[in-house]
């Protein structure tokens, strides 16, 4: 189904949750929480929108936890997470964090990867033209010289319908598909050194760290960076949520999450996310 289809049907119910700030595994404890419960016939897909408190260092499912400088975590005081899509590092902090979460048979979120993918980036894509920032969706991406695609570090590279802005990297997104539904989230960095990141990994010697932190300055960007001045997460939050209603028509009805809710995702947090077996497993 195309946009202009969405356009010419009659408006589609969803869910809008906003949830406060919160640890990394139970943001990812809720994300896994919401996707089990597409299950049931009655489910409604859900759009959710976070934040994270303290700041939280990602793995993507399969990347290995000797990436992550252990002592330096510490240091920071930053939360190590393991997520349950694919990718590479992110350290959420100051930034708007987005999931989309729906059963197979939302026509918005049906086809291949690319597909949904590209769909959804046009909702990203008009938000952030709400907030006046002039970023642009690549079909395929424009991998920079010199990338490595193994590297730790997730904003270093571009990936197919992701968001840019003057070629930069500025959202970040990872899908999974399980039997369940489909998981969409991804990170908008509002402010803040991009180049932090550097500090949690683990390189050959200080060059090495120096050289990514160089990279990652050049190819990801923040809104702040994009605009020349700091947009409140508020405000950012409004443009997601205008934007993926019009783009996508869609009607939002908001709630909080359900006590059933609430006890998985403090089962996810205990047996998974908060796990040393699923965090360092790889």
């Amino acid at each position: 189904m195309t946009e202009t289809d969405f356009l010419l049907c009659p408006p589609s119910t969803w869910h809008l949750i906003i949830t406060p700030p919160a640890a990394g595994a139970w943001n990812m404890a809720v994300d896994e929480a919401l996707l089990e419960g597409m299950r049931l016939e009655s489910a409604l897909p859900v759009v959710r929108l976070y934040a994270w408190e303290p700041p939280c260092l990602s793995l993507g499912y399969a990347q290995p936890a000797g990436d992550v400088d252990q002592e330096a975590l510490r240091q920071f005081g930053w939360d190590l997470v393991r997520r349950p899509t694919g990718g590479r590092a992110i350290l959420h902090t100051d930034e708007l964090t987005y999931a989309v979460i729906g059963p197979h048979s939302e026509p918005r979120l049906a086809g291949s990867v690319l597909e949904s993918y590209q769909r959804l980036s046009q909702a990203l894509l008009d938000a952030l033209h709400r907030l006046h920032v002039p970023a642009h969706s690549q079909a395929q991406a424009l991998v920079p010289p010199g990338s490595d695609p193994k590297g730790a570090v997730c904003f270093e590279v571009p990936s197919n319908y992701e968001i840019t802005v003057n070629e930069k990297k500025l959202i970040g997104s990872a899908q999974a598909r399980r039997k369940d539904g489909v998981l969409q989230h991804g990170s908008l960095p509002l402010t803040g050194d991009l180049q932090r990141i550097t500090q949690a990994l683990v390189f050959p010697d200080a060059t090495a760290r120096q050289a990514a932190a160089e990279r990652l300055s050049d190819r990801a960007t923040t809104v702040a960076e994009s605009l020349g001045l700091e947009i409140a997460w508020a405000t950012a939050a409004q443009a997601f949520t205008d934007a993926f209603q019009e783009r996508l028509n869609i009607r939002f009805t908001i709630r909080e999450l359900t006590e059933p809710e609430c006890q998985r995702v403090e089962a996810l947090v205990a047996e998974k996310y908060a796990n040393p077996s699923w965090t360092l497993r790889v």
